[in-house]
């Protein structure tokens, strides 16, 4: 159990590393030496890049911190600490790494650049990791005032293009804006839509222990349906609890996991969901100071023994 949870861990990181790498090509063998924009976090870098001689790598540190800390209180902390530690890595790479520039074409430029980031930031977020604060910032909102994190996006990289257009030239924010478009694809397609929430639905015998562990793990609420007995791959089944809960896509892989280590032939639903209003979402359980869920996994605990 241990191996296979430490081997794991590994393999989550390994790729976000991989993430790290593709970003980091992106933006220094296309992106950076041909003034180019990509949106988010990393574009205001950028922009400020061509405005003052001040390293990149610091560049994409200190703009990235007030979402981090942003994060800290919006997202949990798992996510936070990922990110800080991916968000380093980028501007490491940045810093130590010296990407030969592959072309000076404008429009490969802006393709194969924003392929490349896209494709790096979407596969740190499907390892539960953050390249760009700009998705912090849109989950924020999202709590605050009910604005779809896409919409937060979207009127957030309008603003950094329009100023773009008007600091640089209209051509380099017209292909920045290209940039952008395609590397939103990617991202959106390696991660299978960010944006999107995941309903889950359980059906196990070790219902207890896996309702425990998903308002442990997780900090997600979830809903208990009552299963009546029914016929399935295992013949005539007794009654038993249906769990239900809804998680954004970042945390899907760490929900398979919590459920495989309790049991591996759980019968497990996945489906999208539009929208979610209400419940126990973003905003995470306190497992210390809760003392209904302490008291439920004492009980699901002592009824196992």
């Amino acid at each position: 159990m241990e191996y296979k949870k430490t081997s794991d861990h590994f393999f989550e990181y390994f790729q976000v590393l991989i993430g790290i790498f593709l970003t980091s090509l992106g933006l220094k063998a296309f992106l950076l030496p041909n003034g180019f924009l990509d949106g988010g976090v990393t574009g205001i870098a950028l922009l400020v890049k061509t405005q003052v001689d001040i390293n990149m790598s610091y560049l994409l540190v200190i703009i990235s911190i007030p979402f981090l800390i942003l994060g800290y209180f919006t997202v949990s902390k798992r996510i936070v600490i990922k990110s800080v530690i991916s968000i380093l890595g980028v501007a490491l790479f940045i810093h130590f790494e010296n990407f030969q520039t592959i072309t000076n074409d404008k429009l490969l430029i802006s393709i194969f650049g924003g392929l490349l980031v896209g494709s790096g930031i979407g596969i740190a977020i499907r390892n539960g990791s953050v390249l760009d604060g700009s998705e912090i910032l849109g989950v924020f909102i999202n709590d605050k005032f009910g604005i779809s994190i896409g919409r937060v996006i979207l009127v957030f990289n309008i603003i950094l293009f329009s100023i773009t257009a008007f600091v640089i030239s209209i051509e380099i924010a017209l292909y920045s804006i290209l940039t952008y478009i395609i590397a939103a694809k990617v991202t959106d397609t390696v991660i299978e839509g960010f944006e999107d929430f995941i309903g889950i639905t359980i059906v196990s015998k070790k219902y207890d222990l896996i309702k425990v562990a998903i308002l442990e793990e997780l900090g997600v609420g979830l809903t208990v349906y009552k299963g009546s007995s029914g016929f399935g791959s295992k013949g005539h089944a007794e009654d038993f609890d249906i769990i239900h809960t809804i998680i954004n896509r970042i945390d899907i892989k760490k929900m398979y996991s919590t459920i495989s280590d309790i049991d591996k032939e759980a019968f497990i639903v996945e489906f999208d969901v539009n929208n979610v209003k209400g419940g126990v979402l973003r905003h995470y359980l306190n497992k210390k100071k809760n003392a209904k869920f302490l008291d439920l996994k004492s009980s699901v605990l002592n009824e196992e023994k």
